[in-house]
C-alpha cells in the first residue's frame, strides 16, 4: 500500500461522488444506478483515506532501486492528472458523432403490436424508439393520423429534412445504440448538429430505411437532465 494508491483511491471516490450529486452520471449510466455510484464513492474513498494513513503512518519499504529513480516520478502518481481533471471538466454526453458510427437499435423485428391511438387536440409525447417501431408495424397503422411530440437531438441534415437521434443504453453508456427518425417537412434552417429539439408532427409513410416524421413546429430546448430512452 502507497501514499500514491491512497491519494488516486481517493480522487475516484470524490469523483463518483461529484458525478452523482450534481446528476451529472446520467451521462454515463441509467438514473437507477445513481445510489449504487455514490455507495461506491463513499467506500473508495473511505480505501482510499486509510491507505493514505497507513503509507504515512509506517512509510515506504526501502526499495533497492530506488537509486535509479530518486529524480523521477512514479508511474502510479502520473494517473493523478487525468482523475483530477474529472473533478474539474465532466466529460459530454454521448451526441451525433456516434450516430454514424454505431450500430442502430434493431426496431423491425420483434415489435408488440400496438394499439391504435387516439386523434386528441394536444399531440402525445412518444419515444423516439416506439415512433420508430409503430412505423414499421403494418406501415404505421397504429398511428391513426395521431399528432405526437418527439425529443432529440439534431444528427445531421439531409436532402428533405434532418435526422432526429436519441440513444438507447441497457445500463451504462459503452452498450449506448441510437435510434434514428428522419424530420421532414421543414421550413427555414434546420437545428444545428447536437442541439436538442422537440418536434411535434405526425407520421409520413414512405420512409425506407428510417422512419419519417412531418413536422409542424420545431422548438429548441436545453439537454434533458436524462438525456437516453
Amino acid at each position: 500500500m502507497t501514499a500514491a494508491g491512497g491519494t488516486i483511491s481517493l480522487l475516484i471516490g470524490a469523483v463518483l461522488l461529484r458525478l452523482t450529486l450534481t446528476d451529472t452520471y446520467r451521462r454515463y449510466v441509467r438514473p437507477e444506478l445513481g445510489p449504487w455510484l455514490a455507495l461506491a464513492g463513499a467506500a473508495v474513498i473511505v480505501l482510499g483515506l486509510v491507505t493514505l494513513l497507513w503509507a504515512l503512518r509506517h512509510g515506504q519499504e526501502p526499495d533497492p532501486n530506488a537509486h535509479e529513480h530518486e529524480h523521477g516520478v512514479g508511474p502510479g502518481w502520473l494517473l493523478l492528472a487525468p482523475i483530477a481533471a474529472l473533478l474539474l471538466v465532466a466529460p459530454p454526453t454521448l451526441g451525433s458523432y456516434g450516430v454514424d458510427r454505431a450500430a442502430n437499435v434493431d426496431i423491425r423485428s420483434g415489435a408488440r403490436v400496438f394499439d391504435p391511438l387516439t386523434r386528441t387536440a394536444d399531440p402525445a409525447p412518444m419515444g423516439l424508439l416506439e415512433f420508430s417501431q409503430r412505423a414499421f408495424e403494418h406501415d404505421g397503422a397504429s398511428f391513426n393520423g395521431a399528432a405526437m411530440q418527439l425529443t432529440g437531438f439534431a444528427a445531421g441534415a439531409e436532402d428533405r429534412g434532418f435526422r432526429l437521434a436519441r440513444y438507447q443504453i441497457a445500463c451504462c453508456a459503452a452498450d449506448a445504440a441510437p435510434v434514428v427518425v428522419r424530420v421532414v417537412g421543414t421550413a427555414g434552417d434546420d437545428p444545428p448538429r447536437d442541439q436538442w429539439v422537440t418536434v411535434t408532427g405526425t407520421f409520413r409513410p414512405g420512409g425506407e430505411e428510417l422512419p419519417e416524421l412531418a413536422a409542424t413546429s420545431i422548438v429548441e430546448i436545453p439537454a434533458p437532465e436524462d438525456p437516453y430512452e
